[in-house]
């Protein structure tokens, strides 16, 4: 075995002490994206009243964010099968430093066409982030352990989320604010990116190698295994769910909370988000008792039930109904991609681009919703996340099951 690999079996006992700190610092980027998902959504109703734009058109932002996604998963599970995790991550903090940079000349245009290309870049680094980060904390470790390690690292993908609308809030809606806010913002955290990508440069990262699966040789065919195809297809529509839900939060509260300014909702939003976070680390302590598939089912028909009693617009009622909601979502993402990856050996850096793929489900809900919300009602346009929770919730029953 080359020096700096290890296989996943040695984090068993004693030994996974040894993987404690390249997973604290692999940890930190789950913060890194969780940030960025918190501001888009302040950013999305900010656009609409300083660039005066409606909501639907609004919805390119996540369709920018998440199509991204779509765009940058495959190259980096290619190049994470061929250079290692390492590499994934190192050009995922490098993109997403550099969308952040160009905010900057965006907001001096104060041009939509120009944030929608920044976001795009700096979706790229995250889709590399999470297509190098997700699967490698489920592999440094105990299998038995993996959705468990993976739901406490998303716990601060949770925490970046509900961080992400206070800083929004606080500066993109103060009195008199304009685009100057945006700048600030994002320059800030290019610098904090760059920071870390330097870190990470000195760290020894341990390049786990996973077991090719016996019976099956080298090349696994993912197509063959049902729980991992079912598994993407449930992680677009619950990624369009949760994408969907936070895009019109703060116009859904404004609307059903009478005198709430945008502001206030933003900080509202960032109240969801810590139920969000809070979902995530007491769930984690539950699997522990519970089958992370029963957990699954169980909070998805939970989210349905929040999301459709929203959708009946009563006043302030379905604001906290969405507020709640946010903490049955917490467990879903990582809950779905470790079930789907579960037990694919070899393959899983590979299986990994799919299930990040799968997350441009979020670049297109948003648009139907405003597209919904403006000749309807956004109240409405709440009943599409709910449809997407029942396939969620079938999934945790019978489609995660291994074949």
């Amino acid at each position: 075995m080359s020096e700096g690999s290890a296989r996943p079996e040695d984090a068993r006992g004693e030994s996974g002490d040894r993987y404690l700190v390249p997973l604290a610092f692999v940890t930190s980027l789950f913060f890194l994206w969780g940030l960025a998902y918190g501001l888009l959504d302040v950013l999305n109703k900010h656009f609409q009243e300083t660039l005066h734009i409606g909501r639907a058109q609004s919805g390119w932002l996540q369709a920018a964010y998440f199509g991204a996604y779509f765009c940058a998963s495959f190259p980096a599970g290619f190049l994470m099968q061929r250079r290692g995790y390492r590499q994934g991550i190192l050009l995922g903090l490098l993109l997403y430093a550099g969308g952040c940079f160009l905010f900057v000349p965006a907001a001096l245009a104060a041009s939509f066409g120009a944030f929608l290309g920044a976001l795009f870049v700096l979706a790229c680094g995250l889709a590399c982030l999470e297509t190098a980060a997700n699967p490698y904390v489920t592999v440094l470790g105990a299998p038995a352990t993996s959705e468990r390690r993976l739901n406490l690292s998303q716990s601060f993908n949770g925490l970046g989320s509900f961080i992400g609308p206070l800083i929004g809030g606080a500066v993109l809606f103060s009195a008199g604010s304009t685009l100057s806010g945006v700048t600030r913002i994002y320059a800030a955290i290019g610098i904090l990116v760059l920071g870390i990508a330097v870190a990470f440069t000195f760290l020894r990262l341990p390049e786990i190698r996973e077991p090719v699966l016996a019976g099956l040789g080298a090349r696994v065919r993912l197509r063959e295994h049902r729980h991992f195809v079912l598994g993407v297809m449930t992680q677009f529509f619950y990624v369009a769910a949760q994408v969907g839900m936070g895009a019109f939060f703060i116009n859904f509260a404004t609307e059903h909370w009478r005198g709430l300014s945008s502001q206030r909702a933003a900080y509202l939003f960032s109240i969801a988000l810590l139920c969000f976070l809070i979902g995530r680390f007491t769930t984690t302590a539950l699997m522990a008792r519970h089958t992370p598939r029963r957990i699954l089912t169980a909070y998805a028909l939970v989210s349905l039930a929040l999301t459709l009693f929203a959708s009946a617009g009563i006043e302030r009622l379905s604001v906290f109904a969405l507020i709640a909601a946010f903490f049955f979502m917490s467990i879903m993402f990582p809950t779905i991609f470790s079930l789907g990856v579960k037990g694919l050996g070899s393959a899983t850096k590979r299986a990994s681009s799919f299930m990040i793929a799968s997350i441009v489900g979020g670049a297109l809900l948003p648009y139907v919703m405003g597209r919904l919300a403006e000749h309807s009602s956004t109240a409405l346009s709440y009943t599409l996340p709910a449809a997407c929770f029942a396939v969620v919730a079938w999934y945790g029953w019978r489609g995660s099951r291994p074949s």
